[in-house]
């Protein structure tokens, strides 16, 4: 055993020798290699980074993931379970008819946003989802323009006014609420207040002419029903390749909807495009390094086949040449990756520093994650060690004879 790691340092040691012996050859194949695997990097960080971007941008818009009802239908308590037992589901509550789902929102009387819509929130909104829980018919999570509009922050106390005509008569329903958080204006960019499902209920009873114990009253009728059925709902999925088949799936259930369907498919076609050029580019960029390889690695045995059969005469047996040429091939792989690595990182801060000044959008447009240089890595080992193995079988049948040929 002792014997064989022997002889194994002793072929690294002569492979670093003779690569540091004939240091412009070594140079030659480095700079080759590094002309084929540092663009190949720079253009995948392109488009992962754009693509991935692009994507990024759509998931954190939870609007591209909703799933919208086209008009007022009649759905029950089973439409709603069937709903939300669909594995594509993230999120689903109902809601009232569109023209109940209106109201005033009043700080005072400078500070007000009129005909705010309201929208039925709970656990699990993808539009609320890390803020406060609202848990009463008192608490509202308030739009980033209509919190701008009417100058309040969390912790202030609004008014929400509706106005009904019941008898030929106008009456108003007032009710006071809580702020307990503002929507970023990047998840909801209109007016409007997000509240609990009884609260936009109330207000349903409270246009249809029922007294409500939260918008005080003296007229009106009295025992409002129990909704069992709403006109639309507010449905979520849980990914934007489940958009898709969530609407298809309410279609069929003779549900007209509508999705945000073309920005996914125009997200989807980018990175079908962007993988096409990729492939075309890659598989061509590999092939020329192949040849590079191959090129580079069979002359540099073809000129040392004197060296070769030296080895051969010293008692080298064909394994320890196929190793010896292996190695030489990893450390030039080795630190041909490792300047390409150098250089990719200085062009992909160029990328990142020029073009995404100029796409406010997309501040990063180039991005490659570890595991990725990884690959590539192997990627390289792999190659380089496949096309030794193939050159190298024309070493191994070097005859120990011809290094005296010359003697």
């Amino acid at each position: 055993m002792a014997k064989v790691i022997s002889k194994w340092l002793l072929i690294i040691r002569l492979s670093f020798a003779d690569l540091w012996y004939d240091k412009k050859v070594s140079f030659c194949i480095i700079a080759s290699v590094i002309s084929v695997i540092t663009p190949l990097l720079l253009l995948f960080s392109l488009k992962y980074g754009v693509v991935s971007q692009l994507r990024q941008q759509l998931l954190n818009d939870p609007q591209n993931l909703e799933v919208k009802i086209v008009g007022n239908l009649n759905l029950d308590d089973a439409m709603f379970d069937w709903i939300r037992a669909q594995p594509e589901t993230a999120f689903v509550i109902p809601l009232t008819r569109s023209l109940n789902t209106q109201a005033d929102l009043i700080k005072d009387s400078s500070h007000f946003v009129s005909n705010a819509e309201i929208i039925p929130t709970a656990s699990g909104d993808p539009l609320t989802n890390d803020l406060p829980t609202i848990d009463n018919e008192n608490k509202v999570l308030l739009s980033a323009l209509s919190a701008e509009k009417m100058q309040v922050t969390v912790g202030s106390r609004i008014k929400l006014i509706i106005t009904r005509q019941l008898d030929g008569k106008f009456e108003k329903g007032v009710t006071e609420l809580d702020v307990i958080g503002i929507i970023p204006e990047n998840r909801y960019s209109r007016t409007a207040a997000f509240v609990s499902l009884n609260l936009l209920i109330a207000m349903e009873n409270f246009y249809d002419g029922y007294q409500s114990d939260l918008f005080a009253t003296q007229v009106g009728k009295l025992n409002p029903p129990n909704h069992t059925s709403f006109a639309r709902a507010r449905i979520y999925a849980n990914s934007l390749d489940s958009v898709a088949p969530l609407s298809f799936k309410l279609r069929e259930k003779h549900i007209e909807t509508r999705t945000q369907s073309n920005a996914i498919e125009n997200i989807k076609a980018i990175d079908r495009v962007f993988s096409f050029i990729f492939s075309v580019i890659a598989i061509t960029a590999g092939f020329g390094c192949i040849l590079s390889f191959t090129g580079s690695f069979l002359s540099n045995i073809e000129r040392k086949r004197k060296d070769i059969a030296f080895m051969r005469l010293l008692g080298f047996q064909s394994k320890n040449i196929m190793l010896y040429l292996i190695n030489q091939a990893v450390i030039l792989s080795c630190l041909a990756f490792f300047v390409s690595i150098i250089l990719f990182l200085l062009g992909n801060h160029a990328f990142n520093s020029v073009l995404g000044e100029n796409l406010i959008s997309q501040p990063i447009v180039s991005r490659l994650q570890f595991r990725h240089l990884v690959v590539a890595f192997m990627l390289t080992m792999f190659i380089a060690c496949i096309v030794v193995v193939i050159g190298g079988q024309r070493a191994i049948k070097i005859q120990p004879a011809e290094s005296l040929r010359e003697v």
